[in-house]
């Protein structure tokens, strides 16, 4: 299998968005009134050339957020914590383009999450198989989902996506997951954090696996430290999930890929492995 970082133009955020100060409201609050921004970070998507179909795991931005009126700007979030720079041909599809690969080619899409820069994409893909899952789909949808910060109002007329209930078949410390491949090579699992309804991939490949782990954090750091990103509604069940995948990556080697690391390229195409210390016990 091979397996494509696409960046898809950058973006900059708060700095206390990467590393929060505090916990639960206060954090999210210390990251909005952040005044320091950071350089501008990749917005990776991921492409992967599998026997059973191309499978692309989230759609980067799309380049219409340079467009007046594009971001809602009455959105607290939009108007004071994110910068974004997509050129057209940054988007996805182009790129695809470049790979060899058409967008009717692809026969999955899997969205670990809904947040614009994962999903500005999607009406790249109308003739692939959208996977997403419940709990992020019910948070994502209609006014309520616009309030949380989710564009649905953006969304293509014809999306329509699959539903993925994960089934309580554990998956190394995970404790539900869902093969997406007749191989079970390509495995969906839950990490709730940035995002209650976020999941990730995990891709087997010879001896190691690659996770692609949407906004599980920032950097892979980030991860192994514990530390809680300043927009994650919940403390807890992001550092779970940490715990989850530093117990995965101490009994398999595992390249850890995040949607904004600037390291991510470099560690997918080295296939460096995360240097994780194994754990005793990770709640279920």
């Amino acid at each position: 299998m091979r397996i494509h970082a696409i960046q898809t133009g950058t973006v900059a955020i708060k700095t206390r968005q990467i590393d929060a100060l505090g916990h639960g409201l206060r954090r999210q609050l210390n990251t909005l009134t952040d005044r320091e921004w950071t350089e501008p970070l990749p917005i990776y998507a991921f492409a992967i050339e599998h026997p059973e179909g191309v499978i692309v795991v989230d759609t980067g931005e799309t380049s219409r957020t340079s467009e007046p009126g594009y971001l809602p700007r009455w959105h607290p979030f939009f108007r004071y914590g994110v910068r974004e720079w997509v050129a057209p041909e940054q988007e996805i599809g182009p790129q695809l383009q470049q790979l060899g690969i058409g967008p009717n080619e692809v026969r999955w899409v899997v969205m670990t999450h809904m947040h614009t820069d994962h999903a500005g994409g999607l009406h790249r893909f109308p003739n692939s198989e959208i996977l997403i899952s419940r709990k992020e789909l019910s948070l994502s949808s209609g006014r309520l989902g616009q309030a949380r910060g989710y564009l649905s109002n953006r969304l293509p007329d014809w999306f329509a996506p699959t539903v993925v209930d994960l089934t309580a078949d554990p998956y190394g410390p995970f404790p539900t997951s869902l093969a997406l491949t007749n191989a079970s090579d390509v495995t969906i699992v839950a990490l709730p954090g940035h995002t209650p309804g976020q999941i990730g991939v995990i891709v087997e490949d010879a001896d190691h696996a690659v996770l692609l782990a949407g906004d599980s954090s920032y950097h892979e750091q980030a991860m192994l430290d514990g530390i809680v990103d300043g927009v994650s509604p919940s403390d807890a069940a992001a550092q779970l999930t940490h715990q989850r995948i530093r117990a995965f990556a101490a009994e398999t080697p595992t390249v850890y890929l995040v949607a904004h690391d600037p390291d991510t390229a470099t560690r997918l195409a080295e296939r460096r492995t995360v240097n994780a210390t194994p754990l005793t016990a990770v709640p279920a």
